[in-house]
């Protein structure tokens, strides 16, 4: 027989052992899980816009040194997480003609919806179609806002839209004294791409755009070429402020993804509860939840 003391230092040796084991399976857990939600919004955009584009992330969008594209990403760039789509190949579209050719490249279907024409890639306007039938069966509606711009848009649409907002700001903020004359008349004639970085430099000083002039005028319109509905993965909901509606959307892959934009639902093809696994976080704004890329600060 083995002496007690024997068997006693086998036995403290095999407590140890298993929680060491305990404690070095913990931290790996905790490792991994850090590792895989640090940045993980970013390794999946980049997954997709290489297998659908061939190009890597910052080939379509400059976020290192692009003051436009780093902010447009951080404020839309759920989109490029859809699944079961295809993904934006540029975060901003510089010209009609990139749009166009972009366009042709989708599988879309345009339907009659709630008495308005709306075009949408294939997959979310089926989801959006079962959304609406379940939608009918407990006796709501869900229906586009407005005209048929309410889905897809073109180059030109989001550059008229960014000008009803661009130009009022333009002449508020000169009235009151934070831009001066000849900075206006400067940045009018200036390319586009230069007055979007312009704006948003002036929205660091809080000299703000959106209508009412008191946030970024990225919560009220999307700069010129960037807008999610040039993907065909997005669509303003009349019916945005039923609770119900929300759900039915969301049980359908479509979900509220730009802070503030409360009619605005875009199609990422999964149900609320896949979205961390896409890199995505819950905010909360003005007491509505809105689904954001999760990207690390950090270097």
């Amino acid at each position: 027989m083995r002496p007690v003391s024997y068997t006693r230092n086998i036995l403290i040796a095999f407590v140890l052992c298993a929680i060491g084991v305990a404690f070095s399976l913990s931290a790996t857990a905790e490792s991994q899980y850090q590792t895989k939600n640090t940045n993980d919004f970013l390794k999946i955009a980049e997954k997709k816009i290489a297998k659908q584009h061939g190009k890597s992330l910052l080939e379509a969008c400059d976020i290192g040194d692009d003051l436009a594209a780093k902010t447009v990403f951080r404020e839309y760039g759920a989109v490029f997480v859809a699944e079961g789509v295809t993904v934006p190949s540029e975060c901003i579209f510089a010209s009609e003609e990139e749009v166009a050719k972009f366009s042709c490249s989708l599988k879309t279907r345009t339907e009659r919806v709630g008495g308005v024409t709306i075009t949408l890639q294939t997959p979310a306007m089926d989801a959006l179609l079962r959304a609406r039938e379940e939608a009918r069966k407990k006796g709501l509606s869900i229906s586009p806002r407005g005209s048929s711009t309410a889905a897809a848009r073109n180059f030109a649409t989001t550059l008229r839209f960014w000008n009803s907002r661009f130009h009022p700001g333009l002449t508020y903020w000169t009235r009151r004294g934070k831009i001066t004359a000849k900075e206006a008349a400067d940045i009018k004639k200036a390319p586009v791409p230069q007055q979007v970085t312009q704006v948003l430099k002036w929205e660091q000083e809080g000299i703000y755009f959106a209508r009412g002039f008191g946030k970024s005028i990225l919560y009220s319109v999307a700069a010129p070429g960037a807008s999610q509905h040039i993907s065909m993965l997005a669509l303003d909901v009349s019916q945005f402020g039923d609770a119900r509606v929300r759900k039915i959307l969301a049980d359908h892959g479509w979900h509220r993804t730009v802070l503030s934009d409360l009619p605005h639902f875009t199609y990422l093809g999964v149900p609320e509860s896949k979205l961390p696994d896409l890199g995505l976080e819950k905010k909360i704004s003005g007491g509505q939840e809105f689904w954001v890329p999760e990207i690390s600060t950090e270097k």
